[in-house]
Formats: C-alpha cells, sequence, structure tokens
C-alpha cells in the first residue's frame, strides 16, 4: 500500500476507539470497554508451561521465568480468570471467543471457560499441529495447541470456512468424464428413509420407498443452474434436462447426480488442522519472538468468525499477529499488551507490513492507528525493566535490537541506513545483515553516562571497524562528551550521544542524518 496505507472505514462503534494499541494490563484496560462492544476476541496469553519464555525478540537480558509469575497451574488460572470475566463481559451476544494454549494448563482452562461464558457457548476445541514430530523420551511427543472457541449467544457469525480438496481426493473418486470433457462422480440422488410426500412418490418408474429412500435433491446445484419445478417430480426433470443425471444403463436403472469436479466448492473445516505449519526460521514473516502464530492462522479465524469492519480484540497481542491479520482483513481491531517493547514492535508492524501510519490526525480520519498509554515520559522510563528500556530506545531510532548478545558486547541494537540492500544470508544471527553496512548503538539507562562508558563504546567500535556510532542515556557527563570528541580526534570515528529527552520530544532527525 502507498500513502497513508489505508482507506478510511466507517466507524465500527461511537462508544469504542478501534485501530488503537494500549500499553498496559489488560485487565486494567478491558474495565474501560463498554460492555458487549467486540465481535471477535483472539487471545494467545503466556502458557503455565514452566519453560522460560523470552519475552520478547529471545534476547537473553529478556528472558523471564515463567513462574516467577504464575508458580502453578492454580496461580495462573487465578491470573487469568479476572481477565477472562472482563473479556466475556466485552464480547457481543453474536461475538466469538478464541483461547489459544497448550496442553500443560488446557483442561483448567476448559473448565474455567465454561464457568465464565457457559457450556452451551462452547462451539469447539480445534487441535492446530503447531510443531512437527519429535521424540519424548518417556511419553508421546506432544506437538499441538488446543484453541477454545466460545461464543457470546445461540447466534453468531459464522462463513462456513473450507479448505481446498486433496488433489489425490478428486483423483480417486472424480473418474467419469461428460461429453464435453469434464470430470464428474456420480453421487445420490436420494435420501436415507421413506417420506409420505412427493420425495416419496415415483419418478420415471423408479420408487425409491422399495429400498426405504426418498428423492432428495441438491439444493445448491438447482440454484447453481437456476432449476425451478412445482414438484419434486418436474425439478428433478428440470435437473435431468439440464444434463446433471448420470442414467447407469441409458436411461434405465437408478439416477444419479452428476457431481463435477470444477464445481467443488472447497471441504467443510474440522477441528483437526494440520495444514498451516509453524513458522519456520528463515519466514519472512518470523520476527524471532518466541510465541509468534503464522498469520494464516489468524486470517482463517478471523475469516470464519467475523465480517468486514467487525471489531476484533486481542488482550495479550505481543508481536501483533492478530493485528496484522485484522487490517489486511479490512477489520477494525484493538490490541493491548503490558510490554511497551512489544508494542512498539507491533506499531512497527503494522506500518511495515500493513502500510498504516501511526498519526493521529489520520486516526481521527479513520486511516491511521495510534498507540496509547507507553511510558513515554523520563519518570516512566527510569522504572522500566533495562531490557525494556534498552528496546525501546533502538526502536525509537528505527534500529534493530539484538537477537544475539554472545560476541557482541557493548552492542545492544543495529541501525541500518535506508541504501543498504536487505538479505538474509549465513546461519540465522538473530538480526538481518545489510552487506556488513550498520551503526552499533549503545543503550545505558543511566542518569548521566561517564567517560569509563564512553571509551568501553569506542573500543566495540574499533572492534568492529564502525565509523559511526549512537549513545543513548539520560544525560551525559562533561568528561564523556570530551571523551567523544577526543574520539573523533583521534579517529575521525562519530559517537553521537542521544538523551532520552531529544528521543520523547523527536529532536533526533538532525542528529541521525
Amino acid at each position: 500500500m502507498a500513502g497513508d496505507g489505508a482507506s478510511a472505514l466507517p466507524r465500527a462503534s461511537a462508544l469504542l476507539d478501534t485501530r488503537v494499541i494500549y500499553c498496559g494490563d489488560n485487565l486494567e484496560q478491558l474495565k474501560k470497554l463498554p460492555a458487549a462492544c467486540v465481535d471477535l476476541i483472539y487471545i494467545d496469553p503466556p502458557f503455565n508451561s514452566n519453560r522460560n519464555y523470552e519475552v520478547f525478540w529471545g534476547e537473553t537480558k529478556e528472558k523471564r521465568a515463567f513462574d516467577d509469575r504464575h508458580a502453578n497451574t492454580q496461580a495462573y488460572i487465578e491470573y487469568m480468570r479476572p481477565r477472562c470475566v472482563e473479556l466475556a463481559r466485552v464480547l457481543k451476544k453474536t461475538g466469538s471467543f478464541y483461547y489459544h494454549c497448550d496442553w500443560h494448563a488446557s483442561h483448567y482452562v476448559k473448565v474455567m471457560l465454561d464457568q465464565i461464558f457457559g457450556e452451551n457457548n462452547f462451539q469447539s476445541e480445534v487441535i492446530w499441529k503447531r510443531t512437527h514430530a519429535h521424540g519424548s523420551a518417556d511419553r508421546w511427543a506432544p506437538i499441538h495447541d488446543a484453541i477454545f472457541f466460545y461464543t457470546g449467544g445461540k447466534e453468531y457469525t459464522w462463513t462456513h470456512p473450507t479448505i481446498p480438496h486433496d488433489p489425490d481426493y478428486v483423483t480417486k473418486h472424480f473418474k467419469q468424464t461428460d461429453a464435453h470433457g469434464r470430470t464428474f462422480q456420480a453421487i445420490s440422488l436420494t435420501g436415507s428413509g421413506k417420506r409420505n410426500g412427493e420425495s416419496g412418490k415415483p419418478w420415471r418408474g423408479i420408487d425409491p420407498t422399495l429400498v426405504n429412500r426418498h428423492w432428495a435433491l441438491p439444493g445448491k446445484v438447482m440454484e447453481r443452474y437456476k432449476l425451478r419445478g412445482d414438484t419434486v417430480q418436474e425439478r428433478l426433470d428440470a435437473l435431468d434436462s439440464a444434463g446433471m443425471v448420470y442414467w447407469p444403463r441409458e436411461g434405465d436403472g437408478t439416477p444419479r447426480l452428476k457431481w463435477y469436479a470444477d464445481e467443488l466448492e472447497g471441504m467443510s473445516m474440522s477441528t483437526v488442522w494440520t495444514d498451516i505449519p509453524p513458522i519456520a526460521a528463515n519466514a519472512a514473516e518470523r520476527l524471532g519472538y518466541p510465541t509468534q502464530k503464522p498469520l494464516s492462522l489468524l486470517e482463517r479465524i478471523i475469516r470464519a468468525s467475523s465480517n468486514e469492519n467487525d471489531i476484533v480484540l486481542d488482550a495479550f497481542c505481543g508481536c501483533g499477529t492478530a493485528l496484522v491479520a485484522a487490517q489486511k482483513l479490512k477489520r477494525q481491531w484493538i490490541g493491548i499488551d503490558i510490554s511497551p517493547t512489544a508494542c512498539r514492535v507491533m506499531a512497527k508492524r503494522m506500518r511495515d507490513v500493513c502500510g498504516v501510519k501511526e498519526d493521529e490526525a489520520l486516526w481521527r480520519a479513520g486511516r491511521g492507528f495510534v498507540v496509547r498509554d507507553l511510558p513515554w515520559t523520563e519518570e516512566k522510563l527510569r522504572e522500566i525493566p533495562p531490557f525494556e528500556f534498552e528496546n525501546w530506545a533502538v526502536i525509537a531510532l528505527g534500529g534493530i535490537p539484538n537477537k544475539v548478545q554472545v560476541g557482541d558486547h557493548g552492542i545492544d541494537g543495529r541501525i541500518f541506513p535506508v541504501s543498504a540492500a536487505p538479505e538474509r544470508k549465513g546461519k540465522e544471527t538473530g538480526h538481518l545483515e545489510f552487506m556488513d553496512d550498520w551503526y552499533p548503538i549503545q543503550v545505558k539507562q543511566k542518569d548521566k553516562t561517564g567517560r569509563p562508558d564512553i571509551q568501553q563504546f569506542a573500543g566495540v567500535m574499533m572492534t568492529h571497524e564502525r565509523k559511526k556510532g549512537f549513545f543513548v542515556s539520560f544525560d551525559f557527563s562533561d568528561e564523556s562528551l570530551a571523551e567523544i570528541q577526543q574520539f573523533f580526534t583521534k579517529t575521525g570515528n562519530i559517537i553521537i550521544p542521544l538523551t532520552v529527552k531529544e528521543i520523547l520530544d523527536e529532536q533526533i532527525a538532525r542528529k541521525l542524518a
């Protein structure tokens, strides 16, 4: 897309802002939303798996033990219950809710959701094969996730999604060919059981009741060919006149329907999904987010359970796959995540992938999007964890945070010039390589960076043979600024100091040039 990247959509609700990413605890944000305002909710909360989850981009500095927050399954359910109560409150009676989880707590999650949404509103448990087969020393290897599908009531949006038939199936079952070269399969024109009405009366000397059956005309075929008739027998005549009836022995024998291969509408989907692979290591959409889901998975869910301009909510949106899918499918959307880093990367992904601008004026016109409640004050930025601060600073500069720390001591991120041609090559290093054309970024969450910090960064620049680098801090001592000048005088290499205030005030363009 070009320009502002999105045509204006009609406002979905007078009570609710959409195309908004909220940074903060979703429990607090959900309480601010009106009741029954959302058409589709998808959540993929951190699983209670007792594994170390790298909250964003796999950086070693960002690893958080999941059980630091949830000591056990009971703690996890207690954490999720009030959030699911709020999600149920904001879901429309005609809306749909999807909860994505793995095997560790799925059974407890199902019981909790039955209590909150109601057992009668449970529709399906989808099994998604999320990884390939692998060995397990003492049990069956777990390779799937569960996605629980609930609705707000008995009536809800359902688009009857289908997938293409397997080519082997078509070859095996559609073996006959008509005079025009079209392949077909001859299927029954009758249904099980006797009927006393017209469908039980003979047609052309054939009485279906003799074999305990009745005439069953295919409604879709009749509509497709606009075939009419006042009685079942007249409609059968119309079907035969259209060349849709197959007579095994030239007008004799039991008639059957010609079901043409080129009119197959796809196969109704089941609750087991094996056709959407996990994100490969070299996939273009891969961001490195540890629980990132394929875009095609979210597109399937959103297509099945919403219409254009419906409101889609993801309250644990991580790297924003659900939001990207919603935007691409012309839905309104709301995202919530507690991580400032994740929110900034979501915003970058919305700009880069969907071509939608982060702009207040465009957002008010129904074209752009906005990010709300980011800790964009010096006071709040002093309080967030160091890894969040580092990623905030790197992304604010338009850089890419490091994914691999080993061997890159003193470099928290890299800026790649626009002129550099992107290329993925070599073994996975955790970042894109641009023909070795990049500038290092160092970030210190310090009140005042001193001379030793600059000297260390200068050494890193010399090791990596970089001519320019960027250093972010809340402030710089006079000695550190003098060291920057001395480094330039001796080597001709440039270290550009940037304060948090300059970034917040958007006064960095002149220094990034």
